[in-house]
Parts: structure tokens; C-alpha cells; sequence
């Protein structure tokens, strides 16, 4: 399925933008939130096909540039509430034909995916890369990371968080992918994802920075994409 391409994505042809008033406890920040939504074609394109959230344009549209996903891969999904990634992992896989098998990891709890099992549960948990190797039952193809710690508004601090939890999932990437895997995560632009890449560099055959078009207008997200891994050669006995 292809990503959303131009167009204003709603029905009807109007292009008409809808305006949220501020009522009762709605903070402004909820109500410019909820206008992005209901203003959103990736979102009312997401409703119209199905799929968890907008999110899914992000991976769908990295997919077909990159060809990432294949027919009976092992896919490890983090943070992945609502299961838009997984929802669209799982059907590039077969995962509901047995054919490959996706597993994520969130606190939140989402509604059951078919070809998917999830684990409610904090990823900075000591006890997580255990509990997901278990469900997964041998090495991944692929981690894939769309975390994001709760926004504190300060973007320098916020880019340091993210960055974090990217470092964190490369370190369980490099625990269980195969040779030949890859690793996909959300970084924010901030100056020290450059390190991230170098970080990378050492275990990865190619390394990039990729901005998929269904990113928000003036958003910072980024996502950082390294292929080819080159460790994992202990996988043999698994």
C-alpha cells in the first residue's frame, strides 16, 4: 500500500479547515492538538484504511525506499502503541500466517493485532530485553523504534530524551538482531544525533538520517536507519 502522496486528504474537496473552540478544561495545548488532528490527511487516511494510527505513512513510505520488511521476518516493534507499525509489520511479514512473527513492547495497552504479540511493559524496565527475547524465540530481523519520552517543551531536553531511548534500543538491537538485520528508530534533531550515527557506524554496513514526508510540517523528528548488521554471529545457534 502506498504512503499518502498530495493532496488535501479530505472528503469532499472542500479543503475546509476545522477550528477546535477552547471549552471547559481544554488547555490550549489540547486544543491546537486536537485542530492538528482533525486537520491531518494522514489521519482521516489512516481511518479510511484501516490502520491504527498516522504513523503507519511514516514506515509504509521507509519501506518502499528501502525494501525493509519481507516475508518471514522477526520483527521487534518498541513503543509500539496504538500498533500502527505492527499492524502494517505483520502483514509485510505474514505474521498472521506464521509465516514471520512481530512482537512489541509499550505502556500502554493496545488491542490485539493478529500475527502480534505485545507485553505491557516499561522498555527502561532491567527485566524487558529478556521478557521480548522470550516472546520473540530467537533473533530479530529487525528492531523498530517509534519511542518518544512525554514532551517537556524544552527541545534541547527533550532531544536529549529521545536520544536516550534510542541508545538504549541500539543496545538491545545489537543483544538480538541477525546478521544482515536492521534498526530504525525516532531521533530528534538537536546536535548530538551525529553521535548516534557514529555509534552505529561500528556494526552497521550503512547508516542514515531519513525525514519521511508524512512527518509533521516544522517538526524536528527524524529517524535514524542502519542496515546491514554485521554482529550477531553467535545467531547461528540459535
Amino acid at each position: 500500500m502506498s504512503a499518502a502522496k498530495g493532496g488535501s486528504g479530505r472528503e469532499g474537496g472542500r479543503g475546509l479547515k476545522v477550528q477546535v473552540k477552547t471549552a471547559g478544561k481544554r488547555t490550549l495545548s489540547s486544543k491546537l492538538w486536537l485542530e492538528r488532528q482533525l486537520n491531518d490527511p494522514y489521519v482521516a487516511q489512516a481511518k479510511r484504511e484501516g490502520w491504527r494510527s498516522r504513523a503507519v505513512y511514516k514506515l509504509i513510505e521507509m519501506d518502499e525506499r528501502f525494501h525493509l520488511l519481507k516475508p518471514g521476518q522477526k520483527i521487534v516493534d518498541l513503543g509500539a502503541a496504538p500498533g500502527g507499525w505492527a499492524q502494517y509489520a505483520a502483514k509485510k511479514v505474514g505474521a498472521a500466517d506464521g509465516r514471520g512473527r512481530v512482537v512489541g513492547i509499550d505502556l500502554l495497552d493496545i488491542e490485539a493485532i493478529p500475527g502480534v504479540e505485545f507485553t505491557v511493559m516499561d522498555f527502561n524496565d532491567a527485566d524487558a530485553p529478556d521478557r521480548l527475547k522470550a516472546m520473540l524465540g530467537g533473533r530479530a530481523d529487525a528492531v523498530v523504534s517509534d519511542m518518544a519520552a512525554n514532551a517537556t517543551g524544552h527541545r534541547q531536553t527533550d532531544h536529549l530524551k529521545i536520544v536516550a531511548l534510542a541508545e538504549l534500543a541500539i543496545e538491545f538491537a545489537r543483544e538480538v538482531l541477525a546478521p544482515g538485520g536492521f534498526f530504525l528508530a525516532k531521533v530528534l534533531q538537536g546536535g548530538t544525533e551525529s553521535t548516534l550515527l557514529a555509534n552505529l557506524k561500528r556494526d552497521f554496513s550503512v547508516v542514515r538520517h531519513v525525514k519521511p514526508k508524512a512527518s509533521r510540517a516544522g517538526s524536528a523528528e527524524l529517524y535514524v536507519l542502519a542496515t546491514g548488521f554485521r554482529g550477531g554471529a553467535e545467531a547461528s545457534s540459535d
